[in-house]
C-alpha cells in the first residue's frame, strides 16, 4: 500500500444511483437507511433473544447479550426461524414481484418447504402442522395446498390457530409496498394466511406492515395506529383497546400469553412505546438511536418466546431508527440461514423497498461496487500517533495480493464480497454518507466507527480505514479515534490527521460533518481553526 500523490479532492458516494433508463427512487439516502434497517432489525432482535426463548422475564438490571445458545444450539448472533422465514419471503419479494399473485406464493410456499425440508433447529408447533401436512397434500400449486391447509387448521381450531408465527416474518412484505397501502395490507393478510389464517393474525401482520411502511417513509411510529383504518370496521375498536393496554403495562404483562399473536404484538409494542427515546448528548456518549437497542433488550427481558418478541419489535425499530442505528458489534455478528451476514440482509431489505432494482453501481448486489475517477489512484498513509491505522480511499481496497491488514473499516459502499478478497480479513461496514443532511444518526455512527477501529487495534489487528477519496469520512474517524485513544483535543487530532494526509482533504468543506468531530468531545465546533481544502488534480 503505497501513498500517492495524486489522491482527488472530491468526495462522491451521495447515495444509490438510479440505474440506467431508471427514474430516481423516491427514498433518499434517510429512508434507505431506514428500510436497510427492516430485516437487519428483525434479524439482531431474534438473534438477541434466541439465548433466552422460554426462560422467565428479566429484571430491568439485566442486559440480554447476543451469546447464542437457545433451543439450536445456535451460535453467537445466529437467528432462528423468525428472521429464518422471513428470509424465505425476502428472497421473493426482493425480485420485486407482487407477492399477491400467485406465482409469487407459489414461491414463498417453496421457500418455506425447503426451509422446513432442512430440518430447522426451532419450528413453531402451529407452523410444523401447516407445512408438514402441505408436503403429504396434494393440489394443483404449493401455494394452494399451504393455503387450503392453514385455513381447515384454524376452522377446526377457532381457539388455537393464532400463533405469532406469521408476525414475526411479516416486516419485509411492508417494504414490497411501500406506494400502495390498500395492495400492502392485501400482500401481508395473504402472506400470513399461507400458515396463519386466523383473523387476529391478519390484522396483526396489518398493522405491524403498516407501521413499518410509515416509519420508512416519515421516520415515525405513528403507523401502527394508522393501520387500524385498514382493519374490518368491526375490528377497529378490539385492536385499540389493545393497543391501549400494551402502551400501560411494561412488556412482562404479556409474557405467559405471547405464543398469542395478540400478546407478543403487545410485548412488542409496549418494548417500543415505554422505552424512552434518549435526549441525544453526544458529548456524554448518549444518542437517540440507542432507543433502537434499549427497546430490543426490554423485549427481551419480556421473557417466553423473547426471540419472537424481539424480531417483531425490531423490525419496526429497524424501519424507524434504520441500519445505521444497529450497534455495529450486532451488525459485524448477526448471520443464519441459508448462509447470510448482515450485508445479505441488508440486500434483501433495500432490493425489496428498489422492487428488486439495482442502481448504476450494482448496488447493493454487485460483488464490488464501481470506482469512481473522483477517489483517484489508491493511496494510503499511516495515522500520525498509530503506525498500524492505515488511511486510505477505496481504489487501496482492489489490492490483490497477500493482505497487507487484519481488518478493513469500510465508511462507504464497497459491494456485496468481502473485502480484499481471498484473505480471512474482518470486515466492518459503516453505513454513513458523505452528503450533508444524508445520515440519520451522524454523530452515533461516527462514534460507533471510531470504537471499532479502537477495538481492532486493541485486539492487535493491523487496520485499513477507508472512505471512497479518503478525505472526509475518513479523517472524521481517524481524529475521533485519536481522541478515544490518546485523549487529543479534537482540533490537534484533526491537523496531525490532515497533515499526514498531505494537507489536501475535504472535511473542512463538510461543516456537518466536521462539527460532530468537536460535539463529540464536548467541545463548540472551530472551522476557523483548520485549513481549507487545497484543491489537486484527480489523475
Amino acid at each position: 500500500m503505497t501513498p500517492s500523490s495524486n489522491a482527488p479532492h472530491s468526495n462522491t458516494d451521495l447515495g444509490p444511483r438510479p440505474a440506467a433508463n431508471e427514474p430516481a427512487s423516491r427514498l433518499d439516502e434517510r429512508s434507505m437507511d431506514r428500510a436497510a434497517g427492516v430485516l437487519l432489525g428483525a434479524g439482531a432482535g431474534d438473534a438477541l433473544g434466541v439465548p433466552y426463548e422460554f426462560r422467565p422475564s428479566m429484571s430491568d438490571t439485566k442486559r440480554p447479550e447476543m451469546k447464542g445458545g437457545g433451543l439450536g444450539p445456535f451460535a453467537p448472533g445466529e437467528y432462528s426461524d423468525d428472521t429464518q422465514m422471513q428470509v424465505c419471503i425476502a428472497e421473493v419479494a426482493a425480485t420485486g414481484v407482487d407477492l399477491r399473485t400467485a406465482e409469487a406464493l407459489d414461491a414463498i410456499a417453496l421457500n418455506f418447504l425447503r426451509w422446513y425440508g432442512a430440518g430447522p433447529a426451532d419450528v413453531g408447533n402451529q407452523t410444523r402442522s401447516i407445512l408438514g401436512n402441505t408436503m403429504r397434500g396434494k393440489g394443483t400449486s404449493p401455494s394452494e395446498v399451504m393455503l387450503n391447509v392453514s385455513r381447515r387448521h384454524a376452522a377446526a381450531n377457532p381457539n388455537n390457530s393464532a400463533g405469532n408465527g406469521s408476525l414475526m416474518r411479516t416486516g419485509i412484505v411492508a417494504l414490497a409496498y411501500l406506494d400502495d397501502v390498500k395492495a400492502m395490507a392485501e400482500a401481508a393478510i395473504l402472506v400470513s394466511e399461507l400458515t396463519h389464517a386466523d383473523p387476529d393474525c391478519a390484522d396483526a401482520c396489518v398493522l405491524w406492515c403498516s407501521g413499518i411502511r410509515t416509519a420508512v417513509l416519515d421516520g415515525t411510529f405513528d403507523g401502527v395506529r394508522a393501520g387500524l383504518e385498514l382493519l374490518p370496521e368491526e375490528r377497529r375498536a378490539v385492536w385499540a383497546a389493545r393497543l391501549d393496554e400494551a402502551e400501560a403495562h411494561p412488556p412482562r404483562h404479556f409474557e405467559r400469553k405471547n405464543g398469542w399473536v395478540v400478546a407478543a404484538l403487545q410485548a412488542a409494542w409496549s418494548a417500543i412505546t415505554r422505552t424512552p427515546v434518549p435526549e441525544d448528548r453526544p458529548e456524554g456518549g448518549i444518542f437517540a438511536a440507542q432507543h433502537f437497542q434499549l427497546a430490543l433488550e426490554a423485549a427481551v427481558r419480556t421473557g417466553h418466546d423473547t426471540d419472537t418478541v424481539a424480531a417483531i419489535a425490531g423490525a419496526l425499530l429497524g424501519a424507524r431508527w434504520g441500519c445505521s442505528a444497529v450497534p455495529q458489534a450486532w451488525q459485524n455478528k448477526v448471520h443464519g440461514w441459508p448462509a447470510n451476514t448482515s450485508t445479505d440482509l441488508v440486500r434483501l431489505a433495500v432490493l425489496t423497498a428498489r422492487s428488486g432494482k439495482e442502481d448504476g453501481d450494482g448496488w447493493p448486489s454487485a460483488p464490488r461496487v464501481r470506482t469512481p475517477l473522483s477517489s483517484g489512484r489508491a493511496f494510503s498513509a499511516r495515522h500520525p500517533r498509530d503506525p498500524d491505522l492505515v488511511l486510505g480511499n477505496l481504489a487501496l481496497t482492489e489490492y490483490t495480493g497477500p493482505a497487507p491488514v487484519d481488518a478493513v473499516v469500510s465508511l462507504c459502499r464497497v459491494g456485496a464480497d468481502p473485502i480484499l478478497t481471498g484473505t480471512d480479513v474482518e470486515h466492518v461496514r459503516v453505513w454513513l454518507v458523505d452528503k450533508s443532511g444524508a445520515n440519520n444518526h451522524l454523530h452515533f455512527t461516527l462514534d460507533q466507527a471510531a470504537r471499532e477501529v479502537l477495538r481492532l487495534r486493541r485486539e492487535g489487528k493491523r487496520v485499513l480505514l477507508h472512505c471512497v477519496a479518503g478525505r472526509s469520512r475518513t479523517p472524521a474517524v481517524a481524529a475521533i479515534y485519536s481522541a478515544l485513544a490518546y485523549d487529543m483535543p479534537p482540533v490537534d487530532a484533526l491537523r496531525e490527521v490532515n497533515r499526514v494526509l498531505g494537507n489536501y482533504w475535504t472535511l473542512p468543506n463538510h461543516p456537518e460533518m466536521l462539527d460532530a468531530v468537536f460535539e463529540l468531545a464536548g467541545e463548540e465546533p472551530q472551522r476557523a481553526a483548520l485549513p481549507a481544502a487545497t484543491t489537486r488534480p484527480v489523475a
